[in-house]
């Protein structure tokens, strides 16, 4: 079975010069992803895409019109970033723009991923919802508070589209692999062979030792092993390539866990084919005892404003823990003054990140003595309401530009900021408060699916 992934998400682009290379192949379906929660928890809370419209489009556009030509189907999952029901319509919407535009028919499947929080409830209280590791508090609270709840679906929603006649589906939150791993399981290959490239494929070419932009990756699937390799010539994959995306996004080399059971890595055997393409045997998937469906919810913590400035100053950078462990202090005093009683310290949040010392990584920096001649701070204030964070983004930058020095006994100024106003408001902002998974009754209770027949400016939604 021929597989091809254009690209690692819908949105991030490949070489139509690649794309044209592959199809020449003559895949069997064409397959990808459109989301994940690397971008983090905006998108599912606010219901927004990660990617422009408009890059979207291009992708989707050209994928649609490929898959039409060879008359084969084309499964795209974890539509508009997150999956949930907005983004679910949001991708509709671009889909019969793009039909309407070139003229396109085809019968469409829509499989929704976002969850109704009475089901939720329902199975908490049953003991089917269990947690992963690291898990937040899980109650019934918790899913009152989510803007939404979206399940990751597993290869069977989509074998179900397409039994029932579906030649295009657009799914909601999904494992990244089952969009290609459920045709070559249901056409007879090996469920390692066949989970494991869909590991591969996943993320376009990013398993190539020479990325130099999102592109395409094409798999062969035989009957006891896979080979993989990107259609543009100028890449090349390779044992280490092929053998080290494995590990990615998962936290085991060798056992990768999905709804249905465990990809197991671990006699998996990585072989040159050529400086292009490597085959891959070996590996297997051993079922799980009970099906289980990973869910993933975000809640809005507040409303945020931002600072930011730079500090040169060498005797504040000298001591820039102790300043800005001050300026912390000032920054809460003056909000006390200012609000009283009627704002308390556990109603709003400040955050300071000092970029040149330890910005990205926080404690877990393991270089202690910073050797930066300058620092940038960037300040946050979280509250309640945009008004207060950006009032309270007011206090922290008067507070910051003097704030005294023992070395200096006049007015000093300590932050130079690069906007005016000096603060940026960004709106609402939300935290992931979910990392457990459910156990359904089956792989599809989860996933209800809409049919539509597409004929270029029609849509009509088809009888299930």
């Amino acid at each position: 079975m021929r597989v091809l992934s254009p690209t690692g998400v819908a949105g991030s682009g490949f070489l139509e010069t690649s794309f044209e290379a592959a199809l020449a192949h003559r895949p069997h379906f064409i397959g990808c992803d459109a989301g994940s929660t690397d971008a983090g928890p905006s998108h599912l809370g606010a219901g927004h895409a990660a990617f422009p419209r408009a890059a979207v489009k291009r992708d989707l556009r050209l994928m649609l019109i490929g898959a039409r030509r060879l008359k084969v189907p084309l499964l795209i999952g974890s539509a508009g970033t997150a999956g949930a029901d907005v983004h679910l319509d949001w991708m509709f919407g671009i889909l019969k723009e793009v039909a309407a535009q070139e003229s396109l028919s085809f019968r469409l499947a829509l499989i929704h991923a976002e969850q109704d929080k009475a089901y939720l409830k329902r199975r908490l209280r049953e003991n089917r919802i269990k947690p992963l590791h690291p898990a937040p508090e899980f109650d019934e609270r918790v899913i009152d508070r989510a803007e939404r709840v979206v399940g990751m679906m597993g290869a069977e929603p989509y074998l179900r589209a397409l039994e029932g006649g579906a030649e295009v589906v657009i799914a909601g939150r999904s494992s990244d692999t089952a969009i290609f791993a459920g045709l070559p399981v249901r056409d007879g290959f090996p469920e390692g062979i066949a989970w494991h490239a869909a590991k591969i494929l996943e993320c376009g070419a990013a398993a190539v030792v020479n990325r130099r932009t999102p592109d395409c990756m094409m798999a062969w699937i035989r009957g006891d092993h896979f080979l993989v390799e990107a259609p543009d010539p100028a890449l090349r994959c390779t044992p280490q390539s092929i053998a080290s995306h494995s590990l990615y996004e998962n936290a085991d080399p060798f056992l990768i866990k999905e709804c249905s059971g465990t990809i197991d890595l671990t006699a998996s055997r990585y072989e040159a084919v050529n400086e292009r393409r490597v085959r891959v045997s070996g590996s297997r998937f051993i079922p799980a005892e009970k099906y289980t469906v990973k869910l993933e919810g975000a809640e809005k913590v507040g409303y945020q404003s931002v600072v930011i400035g730079s500090v040169r100053d060498p005797y504040i950078i000298r001591r820039i823990d102790e300043w800005t462990a001050q300026l912390e202090e000032r920054i809460h005093a003056r909000v006390k003054q200012v609000y009283g009683e009627t704002l308390g310290r556990a109603d709003y949040f400040i955050n300071i990140r000092v970029y040149g010392k330890n910005g990205t990584m926080g404690p877990l920096e393991p270089v202690k003595e910073s050797r930066a001649h300058e620092l940038c701070l960037i300040i946050e204030a979280t509250a309640p309401a945009q008004e207060i964070a950006s009032a309270i983004a007011g206090i922290i930058r008067h507070q910051g530009l003097h704030l005294p020095i023992p070395e200096w006994s006049g007015l000093i100024t300590a932050l130079a900021c690069p906007y005016n106003p000096a603060h940026l408001d960004r709106g609402a902002v939300y935290r992931f408060n979910v990392n457990h998974v459910v156990e359904p009754d089956d792989p599809y209770e989860m996933f209800p699916m809409r049919m539509f027949d597409v004929a270029a400016a029609r849509v009509n939604e088809a009888a299930p």
